[in-house]
């Protein structure tokens, strides 16, 4: 009888779920065509569909215009559609405006404006307003006595790009949050508005729906290789090439489908870089490499009773470790990012204010995590994160680890920078990969900044020039100070 009564249920269920093409029962996830094979031509193929490559594909749509008289046809190709291992998904979901560099400090304001009217811009007809579950409780950035002038003139930049933020002494920072140790921290920022975290998977899947609704489409699929002009009659020595057919395989199979295409967008993220190594790409048109690289990073969840109450920040500490509350009733999550590590074997002080030396705990910072997979390394919390934790927040001496999980950064070796704009010598391939930890607060300005050189050739809301491809050629790093 239990068994007839569960059967029914699931009866009931199906029947509810939309049929798929072919008729029978079924149900196909919002925004996937039915059909898995992707089309046989496009006018511009993403290859990535995590939230900088939906944007893009968003507003492509958003500023066609009378581009084309049955509009621009725009293909999303993601290889992970249940979005397991997408490092959107997986991340701490913060977006702030304390950065060291311009270019980064106005795309974070672009973003947080874009965000506050997010179902003007996303809200689709007949479905539900968005909800992404913003939590306005700022950044705190703490400062060591070696780096507090570091921080007054990031500041000082912060401030001339509009931002509001403030400056705390010991005692300011003491008497605002009681429940920080504030032994060698000479200077505090906290930022007072457009700062915080909200819920990645929700702002991924708004721009998701939202694109389709305007007539993207997505499928899956990894792009493994290319034609190009190269291929075929041009001489080898060839300055440049086009790219005429994206090979996208199958998941699960050996077949693939060539796409014709106009203009390939590079949104992998922290793949960007591998797929530049594919097959059919003329090796000598793709020097310099694109030094983008996957960097596992390892987020813990833990529960604190006695913990910081609802005013508690985002903290990024003096020694790299970071966290932020989770919701309410005691629980929080944060984690670190190892230290980059110099060419004579010492840590590589990135910023001051984010890194410095401890002997007892260096020789583990210097480590990279093995990026093969996203297996969590427990004893990293045990022995690096948490003796930093509780050093901040003595509260946190007593805690209980209730989760954890690792995702990529798309970590741009050169300066952590993200790298926007055409490719210098694939005429027909831009970029918008390597933004080494904040590409889902940045994703609104910069998928709005290459969908403006597409369409319109130039950048017209945000000057962008400097993250292009030059400064790579030219080997001059445009190095982003603040880097979490």
């Amino acid at each position: 009888e239990l068994g007839q009564t569960v059967e029914r249920m699931a009866q009931t269920l199906r029947d509810q779920l939309p049929a798929t093409r072919s008729g029978g029962p079924g149900w196909v996830p919002p925004g996937t065509h039915p059909d898995p094979r992707p089309p046989d031509e496009a006018d511009v193929v993403v290859v990535g569909g995590g939230v900088v490559g939906w944007s893009v594909a968003y507003w492509l749509k958003v500023l066609e215009g009378s581009w084309r008289q049955h509009g621009m046809r725009v293909l999303v190709v993601e290889r992970d559609p249940t979005y397991s291992r997408a490092s959107t998904v997986l991340s701490a979901g913060g977006i702030r405006q304390q950065f060291s560099l311009r270019e980064n400090i106005q795309m974070s304001r672009f973003s947080a404006s874009f965000l506050r009217d997010i179902n003007e811009h996303l809200g689709v007809p007949n479905e539900p307003p968005i909800d992404i579950q913003f939590q306005p409780s700022g950044y705190l950035f703490l400062a060591s006595p070696q780096s507090a002038a570091a921080l007054e003139a990031t500041v000082k930049l912060q401030r001339e790009e509009g931002v509001q933020v403030a400056l705390l002494s010991p005692t300011q920072l003491k008497a605002k949050f009681p429940w920080i140790n504030t032994e060698d921290v000479a200077v505090a920022s906290y930022g007072l508005e457009d700062e915080g975290w909200f819920d990645p998977w929700t702002l991924l899947n708004a721009f998701r729906r939202k694109a389709i609704s305007l007539g993207v489409q997505s499928c899956s699929g990894e792009v493994r290789a290319f034609v190009t002009s190269a291929n075929a009659m041009m001489p080898p020595s060839s300055p440049s090439a086009r790219i005429k057919y994206v090979h996208v395989h199958m998941p699960d199979s050996l077949e693939y489908q060539p796409v014709a295409c106009a203009i390939v967008v590079n949104a992998a993220g922290a793949w960007a870089g591998k797929l530049l190594e594919a097959d059919g790409l003329p090796r000598g048109l793709c020097r310099p490499s694109l030094p983008i690289q996957p960097r596992k990073r390892y987020v813990f969840s833990w529960h604190c009773p006695n913990g910081p109450g609802l005013s508690c920040p985002f903290l990024i500490d003096t020694s790299g470790a970071y966290f932020r509350r989770d919701g309410i009733g005691g629980n929080y999550l944060g984690g670190m990012s190892p230290s980059e590590v110099s060419r004579w074997g010492s840590p590589k002080i990135t910023h001051p204010l984010f890194f410095i030396r401890l002997p007892q705990f260096i020789l583990f910072q210097e480590e990279e995590p093995d990026p093969s997979d996203l297996s969590v390394d427990h004893d990293y919390f045990q022995e690096q994160i948490w003796p930093r934790l509780a050093r901040r927040v003595p509260a946190f001496e007593s805690l209980r680890v209730r989760a954890s999980w690792a995702g990529y950064y798309d970590y741009n070796t050169f300066d952590q920078n993200g790298v926007l704009g055409p490719h210098p010598r694939l005429e027909n391939m831009f970029l918008a990969a390597g933004f080494s930890g904040h590409g889902l607060q940045h994703s609104p300005a910069a998928g709005r900044a290459v969908a403006e050189l597409l369409i319109k050739g130039r950048y017209e809301t945000l000057d962008l020039r400097r993250l292009g491809w030059d400064r790579l050629v030219a080997g001059e790093p445009l190095e982003e100070h603040s880097i979490v």
